[in-house]
């Protein structure tokens, strides 16, 4: 409050502005006293919490209102030149905005020289300042170098441009300075001469070169978010797919890939490439596809900016010719999150060293130069024992950290960048004063200008800690940067080229350099990294489905029988899952992992068993066909069908290697067994050569209905009669001679009349017998003779038995033969009375 009320006080004596300056700290401290004793029922206290949401919003600008020192707002946009030079004019060029609810009047602006600033921590601090403090922001710069303005109503801003000679600053010593410009004027409340706002920035001023200069090495880091799918078109090119056509916006002019070139080219620079932009830059300077907005991954349309990719691809050729280029692992893998989350998962690690060797020929085929792979570049350059172990294990011997993460003890100095860790490894540590100069909002001029003085200033501070050492410092800024920041690095990077504290060197050259004796050379342990950075990792269960997606291709390769147009495709999406892109955009990291994943399914349940239903066996042997649908563009070869019943009695016979050709059908027939009826379940499941299971299993029922033994013994019975019945046949008529001729005439045989005399006779005799006198013929039951018996053996018993067996015969349908085979000697029938021998 003193240092507000010193602001706003009036000209005056010494005296008289002690006494109100203490005069108003009284006041400060009885204000909250008094506001306690006050009764808390006067209507505007019972009104205050009460008040409306948009009440709120309304008193709320003028809590942020500018008063005092920062009633307006300066904003330094331009400062030329940027490390001056005796006999140079300095240029201020930039704006000035009335941030007050009032019209400020008899304005004037005036250029400050304030005192030098002997640190690197005293830079920071004057940076962050706010508001004008009498004697750290120094004197107004002798001679009429200012500039009047008329009133400024509230909200307006108005340019200006201030010119001060150097020699004017009188600057005495080498060093950095805070150079400022403040506003003058008088306010309807405080009608008196007062500093309303102060802009400040730093001038480094060197008068000669130093003996030793130090050598910096800038990263330039040509680096984007994935843009290519795992899926490609079906043609013989084989033509990729894009997620969007984001890519061609940062190709276009204009665009931040474009500007990162076109600055870049002409700086002094180290490139750090990932090889996945080159090799997307590559797909699309030739056919490609866009997946469509909104649409399903398989709609596409064809994309046209070829030309784009052409043009920056020709001229990063040009650009990169005979400099040095840093290849980090394809796709930039995510370091901490593999060290930290990665290494508890299966296999995670494994790819690393396969991105690394994918790098170089990359950029060897896109770019036709041999780049270097030795070095690696962890998130925001915060490193740890762990992650350091990863990064070697890929083939780098080289960690890129940062002095915030490498923090010093006991040295008042920054170090040479190198620093031996063991094992012949060398960890590069940044300095993270230089490599943070450009973050943030660098659009407004005025923070683009003030970065481009802090960094020149910075380096400067660095170079006068110990003027005696040549060091080598490496500069490693964020990886994407925007193109208004990209401006101002390059801006920064000018400005020191025409420095006399430094000179540019090599990344290589850096790695290489004598370390520091007293530099910390042991890495810090997990538990220090930023609890900030561990937030945004990826998560274990992304590497988890990483690895799911590994062992599903593994599978999928070995039964193709063209399996290089499947794999490049899927092994560098894989390598873009785990990308250090999905920093702060793990919805958008999610979403790419599913769209691998999902597209292998879909390719996987290309190859597949077509569904059956149920199925009956007739009989204790049959066959079941099953077939495999292969809608792939190529042949698949390599899998196994097996079929498994769910009874023991059903053998679904062996399994069977399956082969089909692209977009075409087998079916595979097995020999089947059944030792007894009912129902089963049949499992069909394919499995690659090694045993592994492809695919789901399809299931089916069998209903086994074979025919029962008591009707194969009915059956066997009735042939066996009917054998016999054809035996029988043949073998009365082969006895009974030859068949009679049909077409034979008619003849009667001998003695014909005398039968029928005879029995015409034998019949006149039954009769008289029957009443004759003598009863030769009678039945022995008539009247006759007192009715006496016939005696035993007479003719008359052998005529009855004789009637009874004729009898007998007809009614059996015979002739009255007893079944033996002997022929009768007459066929003349005896006499009646006569004998008849058997």
């Amino acid at each position: 409050m003193a240092e507000a009320a010193e602001s706003q006080a009036p000209p005056g004596p010494e005296g008289t502005n002690r006494w109100r300056r203490r005069a108003a700290a009284l006041l400060m401290v009885a204000l909250p006293v008094l506001a306690g004793v006050l009764p808390a029922t006067a209507p505007t206290a019972a009104a205050a919490p009460a008040a409306s949401s948009g009440n709120a919003a309304a008193t709320a600008p003028s809590a942020r209102s500018g008063t005092g020192s920062r009633s307006a707002q300066i904003s330094l946009d331009e400062v030329t030149p940027t490390i001056p030079e005796k006999g140079d004019t300095l240029t201020l060029s930039g704006t000035v905005t009335n941030t007050s609810k009032t019209t400020l009047t008899d304005l004037r602006l005036v250029p400050r020289i304030g005192p030098t600033l002997t640190s690197r921590s005293a830079i920071q601090q004057a940076a962050r300042r706010k508001g004008y403090l009498s004697g750290a922001d120094g004197i107004e710069v002798p001679g009429d170098h200012g500039a009047r303005l008329s009133g400024l109503a509230s909200g307006v801003t108005r340019p200006f441009t201030l010119k001060v000679p150097v020699d004017d600053l009188h600057l005495s010593s080498s060093g950095v300075h805070q150079l400022g410009v403040s506003l003058t004027g008088q306010t309807r409340n405080r009608p008196y001469a007062q500093i309303l706002g102060i802009g400040r920035t730093f001038l480094p001023w060197q008068e000669k070169a130093p003996e030793n200069r130090t050598r910096l090495t800038y990263l330039w880091p040509l680096i984007s978010t994935p843009h290519v799918t795992a899926r490609t078109q079906s043609d013989e090119q084989q033509t990729p797919v894009f997620e969007d056509d984001s890519l061609a916006e940062e190709l276009a002019p204009g665009g931040r890939l474009q500007q990162m070139l076109e600055l870049g080219k002409d700086l002094d620079v180290t490139w750090v490439v990932d090889p996945d932009l080159l090799a997307s830059v590559d797909m699309m300077a030739g056919r490609y596809r866009v997946q469509k907005p909104g649409g399903k991954p398989d709609e596409t349309v064809a994309g046209k900016n070829q030309a784009y990719a052409k043009r920056w691809l020709a001229e990063l050729q040009q650009a990169v010719e005979g400099k040095e280029v840093v290849a980090l692992p394809f796709a930039d893998p995510d370091l901490a999150s593999l060290a930290h989350r990665g290494t508890r998962v299966r296999g995670a690690l494994s790819s690393l060293g396969q991105a690394t060797t994918l790098a170089r020929r990359t950029v060897q085929v896109v770019l036709h130069v041999k780049p270097t792979t030795d070095f690696a570049w962890p998130y925001q350059g915060a490193v740890d024992s762990s992650i350091v172990d990863v990064a070697t294990s890929a083939g780098a011997h080289n960690v890129i950290a940062r002095s915030d993460s490498v923090r010093e003890k006991g040295l008042s100095y920054s170090p040479t960048a190198a620093r031996p860790i063991g094992s012949g490894n060398t960890a590069l540590v940044a300095d993270a004063l230089l490599s943070t100069a450009f973050e943030g909002d660098m659009s407004r001029a005025g923070n683009s200008s003030l970065a481009v003085q802090r960094f020149a200033a910075q380096s400067l501070a660095l170079a006068r800690q110990v003027p005696s050492r040549s060091r080598s410092v490496v500069v490693a800024p964020q990886r994407r940067p925007s193109v208004s920041q990209a401006q101002a690095m390059a801006d920064g990077i000018r400005a020191l080229g025409r420095s006399s504290w430094t000179e540019t060197g090599s990344l290589a050259d850096a790695a290489e350099a004598k370390p520091d004796p007293d530099a910390r050379r042991r890495m810090p342990g997990p538990s220090s990294y930023p609890s900030s950075l561990r937030k945004s990792e990826l998560p274990t269960a992304a590497f988890e489905q990483v690895r799911k997606t590994k062992d599903g291709l593994e599978d999928f390769k070995r039964i193709l029988s063209q399996a290089d147009r499947v794999m490049p495709p899927f092994t560098t999406a894989i390598d873009r899952e785990v990308s250090n892109a999905w920093r702060g955009e793990a919805r958008a990291g999610q979403r790419y992992r599913d769209s691998v994943e999902k597209y292998l399914l879909e390719l996987r349940g290309a190859v597949k068993l077509i569904k059956k239903s149920d199925i009956t066996l007739s009989g204790r042997e049959a066959t079941i066909p099953v077939t495999v649908q292969n809608n792939l563009a190529q042949g698949v070869d390599g899998l196994v069908l097996e079929l498994r019943s769910s009874r023991v009695g059903l053998d679904v016979g062996d399994a069977k290697r399956v082969k089909v050709d692209g977009e075409h059908t087998q079916s595979l027939k097995f020999d089947t067994s059944a030792k007894n009826n009912g129902r089963a379940y049949v499992y069909a499941q394919l499995y690659t050569e090694d045993g592994e299971r492809y695919g789901k299993v399809m299931k089916f029922q069998v209903n086994v209905t074979s025919i029962t033994s008591t009707v194969l013994l009915v059956i066997a019975g009735g042939v066996l009669l009917i054998v016999l019945a054809g035996i029988r046949m043949y073998t009365q008529r082969k006895r009974s001679g030859p068949a009679p001729d049909p077409d034979a005439p008619l003849e009667q045989p001998d003695g014909d009349d005398e039968d029928d005399a005879a029995g015409a006779a034998g019949a006149a005799g039954a009769e008289d017998g029957e009443d004759g006198e003598d009863g030769d013929a009678g039945d022995g039951n008539g009247p006759g003779d007192g009715g006496g018996a016939a005696p035993e053996g007479s003719p008359e018993d052998g005529a009855e038995d004789h009637a009874e067996g004729t009898a007998a015969a007809e009614r059996d349908g015979s002739d009255g033969s007893d079944g033996d085979d002997t022929e009768r000697e007459s066929d003349n029938p005896p006499a009646t009375g006569e004998k008849v021998d058997r």
